[in-house]
């Protein structure tokens, strides 16, 4: 018998030792494994739990009877109801339902409160918004609404709180509210939804940023330095106040939150003597922020009195955009100076009163407390002029009170009634009921289009513009201690640009310039580059027999009209120029283009960049970033210096910059290095869609570990630019964070159906099959089809108890 050594009867001890230790660490890693799977299974029902109910029943003891819910193939809700505040409550229960999170977060974010779940992160921003009282203004308008909004405004209200005492009730508040640390939500108000109203109105404003921009040049440059930059020269616009204190702008200003430079869309309308049905089209896409979800919730609506589908903003009842069995209707933004700044003079003696006609008067004071999740409360003392609010000096960290502010008056600051004129035209049947209603349109100020089932294609330029006496006094801050220098009245409404069957067939804005300058009223300064306008212009004016599939093309062209004018300087200037091998390979790739913004293609690569470059000689040593934030409508002005230059007229920025032939070479050269960093050496290879990528970003998606949670779907290639009929505006990462928020083709041959894409879909549940389903959509132009008749889907219905 063989001797076992010592060694080997060691091994075997020690494992006879070990067996239990494995055995337990076994028995623990399959109990681990048990809780894990466990709280895996929690965490989905949990999630799921909250997924809206979209069939069967449910009783919702506050209706008077049934009403019928039905979401189609693409999530749009159908609501069907016998009365009217049966279905303003429905619609308030069923978009609830669809964007709990998003409505909360919308009032609050309106509302100055997102501090109390973001902590001091949103404290600034919150500041601003107090201090411009959007919610003041909104509660001011409750008093101008007749009985019939105020009773869909209560409805929807009813209806959405309905849902929040649902979802507390059974404990299936949406994940987004758990990872805020959200465990309650106050019950929703009518002046919530006027609120939202109000921050629409905010998001297409914002001329007070080009004034406070303008106001910084004349105090840091020398007068035609300054002038050089203004959309319009003016004459003596600011000597009677340029001795004063200079209102820093860095203290508060530069950190107000601040709307899109893109923010705009384009509509246009079609005579049905320009198309194959013989009655109008419509077109309409809204540019906005891309985001998940979308900015819009579409819906159709049906009672006795309204048959009616299109597109609101989640939190406000009815149909802002869309179409009825009579009409349909679209806006894009007419960029109006509604905002002015007004410079006031502060008593040194009591900081609350403010000079006004030789009299000291004292402001209105409103106190703000502002609660900050994990911090301390903050009082806010916000003071009102004649004017307005106070508003450079919500961010400022001193206790000083300079002798000088900024007030801002704005019209959506007065109380306004947008919701019945929304309430009037989704009933309207014919132009002359659709005008009587926009009377009520008052902000933020729109260019609606408009057809009728009758042929009637029309355009009304709408809403307060206030009037001013000699247009340069909406370039600058304007003295507030004079009287003479208040906005007083506006546009009177039937003096407003309209246009009724013109006789070339079609009607078409892109946030251009609407008027001729025989107008006698003061609209803007900064319009929009023309290049949308001119191609759609042109595109509507070469055809005729024009279809839906011809709509749906246009509102997805790429033709660049602003490379097509500006490549030819380029190559001008730079083809006899001392280039490296690489830059002109590159100008000979753009000689060759067809200024199509294609994701393909290198050529928009390398044009956007270069365009970028320029903007970096001539300003980027001279005007801080901050400023340069204000400096809305530079397109226009860097346009206007480079044909100024290019015709040898010496442009003051171009020439302190060695003039146009070297900041050309040395734009271009940083260009081809730079996409030479990012994409390699080889030209042939950059494409557009490598930077130019659409993203719609979920609020939270910007903490790492959510963002596969909340954005399942990666950066996707795209076409367009800021500047073509697809629009499509980028950050400086490339990502594509604005453009058409609701792509909308209409004929009118038959308005029982319409064309619509909600990039990137109907629902906010991250679960929803409705969640992201219109992003590819939405890059490649797929539109799906609504109809307000014969629609099918999963029912609910809502029973009346």
């Amino acid at each position: 018998m063989e001797t076992v050594r010592e060694d080997q009867i060691e091994e075997r001890v020690h494992r006879k030792k070990m067996k239990p230790w494995i055995k337990w660490s076994l028995i623990l890693l399959g109990v681990l494994i048990v809780i894990v799977v466990g709280l895996l299974i929690y965490a989905n029902a949990y999630v799921n739990r909250s997924l809206p109910q979209i069939e069967g029943e449910k009783v919702l003891t506050a209706l008077e009877q049934d009403v019928s819910v039905t979401r189609d193939e693409a999530g749009v809700p159908h609501i069907s109801a016998s009365s009217n505040e049966d279905l303003f409550y429905a619609q308030g229960y069923v978009t609830a339902q669809d964007r709990l999170f998003q409505m909360e977060m919308s009032r609050r974010q309106a509302s100055g409160r997102l501090s109390e779940v973001a902590g001091e992160a949103a404290l600034n921003q919150d500041k601003y918004f107090r201090t411009l009282g959007l919610r003041r203004a909104a509660e001011a308008s409750l008093a101008l609404y007749d009985d019939e909004a105020l009773e869909a405004l209560q409805a929807y209200a009813d209806g959405v709180n309905a849902y929040i005492e649902e979802v507390n009730n059974e404990n299936k508040w949406p994940v987004e509210f758990k990872l805020m640390g959200i465990n309650s939500m106050e019950k929703w108000t009518v002046v919530d939804s006027l609120t939202i109203g109000k921050y629409m109105a905010f998001d297409l404003g914002g001329n007070w940023e080009r004034q406070a921009f303008n106001y910084y040049l004349i105090n840091h440059f020398n007068e035609d330095e300054a002038y050089e930059l203004f959309p319009s020269y003016p004459e003596d616009a600011l000597t009677n106040i340029s001795d004063e204190e200079y209102v820093d702008l860095t203290s508060s200003l530069v950190h107000a939150p601040k709307n899109h430079e893109f923010n705009g869309s384009n509509n246009w309308v079609v005579s049905g003597d320009k198309t194959e049905s013989g009655k109008p089209l419509l077109a309409n896409d809204p540019h906005l922020g891309l985001a998940t979800p979308s900015i819009w919730y579409q819906v159709h609506l049906e009672s006795a009195d309204y048959n009616v589908s299109g597109v609101i903003f989640a939190g406000v009842p009815g149909v802002i955009l869309g179409h009825n069995e009579k009409i349909a209707w679209g806006v894009t933004n007419v960029n109006p100076d509604v905002q002015q700044l007004y410079l006031e003079k502060r008593n040194k003696e009591n900081p609350q009163e403010f000079l006004y006609e030789d009299e000291w008067v004292k402001a209105d004071v409103i106190r703000e407390t502002i609660h900050v999740k994990d911090s301390e409360s903050v009082e806010l003392e916000v003071l009102e002029t004649v004017h307005g609010p106070i508003i450079s000096e919500f961010a400022n960290e001193t206790d000083a009170d300079p002798s000088t502010a900024f007030s801002v008056d704005w019209t959506a600051l007065e109380p306004t009634t947008e919701l019945s004129a929304i309430l009037r035209i989704n009933r309207a049947s014919n132009w002359e009921e659709f005008e009587k209603g926009l009377e009520y349109f008052h902000a933020p100020a729109q260019n609606f289009v408009f057809a009728s089932k009758d042929g009637t294609i029309a355009y009304k330029a709408n809403g307060k513009i206030p009037k001013y006496k000699n247009s340069e006094d909406a370039l600058l801050p304007l003295p507030g201690w004079d009287s003479s220098n208040n906005l007083t009245e506006n546009i009177p409404y039937d003096k407003l640009p309209t246009l009724i069957n013109p006789e070339k067939g079609f009607i078409a804005t892109a946030n251009n310039k609407v008027i001729t300058d025989e107008y006698p009223y003061h609209i803007s300064h900064v319009w929009a580059q023309p290049y949308r306008y001119t191609r759609i212009h042109e595109v509507l004016d070469q055809k005729n027999s024009l279809t839906i599939e011809d709509m749906k093309e246009l509102q997805m062209d790429q033709k660049n009209l602003r490379a097509e004018w500006l490549v030819p300087i380029m190559v001008g200037v730079l083809e006899n120029q001392d280039l490296t091998e690489g830059e002109m390979a590159a100008l000979n790739l753009l000689k060759e283009w067809n200024y199509f913004d294609k994701a393909e293609s290198p050529e928009p690569l390398i044009f956007h960049e270069f365009a970028s470059q320029i903007e970096k000689q001539l300003f980027s040593e001279e005007i801080p970033d901050d400023i340069y934030s204000m400096f809305k409508g530079r397109g226009q002005t860097l346009d206007f210096l480079i044909s100024s230059a290019y015709d040898g007229e010496s442009p003051i920025w171009f020439d302190k910059n060695g003039g146009i032939n070297k900041v050309f070479k040395d734009a271009f050269h940083q260009t081809v290095a730079n996409l030479k960093e990012s994409y390699g050496s080889d030209l042939n290879a950059w494409a557009w869609g490598d930077e130019h990528q659409v993203y719609f970003a979920h609020p939270l998606s910007s903490i790492s570990i959510l963002d596969k949670f909340f954005n399942s779907v990666e950066p996707e290639p795209v076409g367009g630019s800021g500047v073509t009929v697809m629009a499509a505006s980028y950050d400086e990462d490339g990502i594509v964070d604005h453009g058409a928020s609701w792509r909308f083709v209409i004929d009118l041959e038959n308005l029982k159906k319409s064309y619509h894409i909600v990039g990137p879909g109907q629902a906010g549940h991250y679960r929803s099959e409705w969640y992201g389903d219109q992003i590819m959509d939405w890059v490649n132009g797929d539109y799906h089809l609504t109809k307000i008749n014969d629609y099918k889907g999963e029912e609910l219905i809502l029973r009346a108890e």
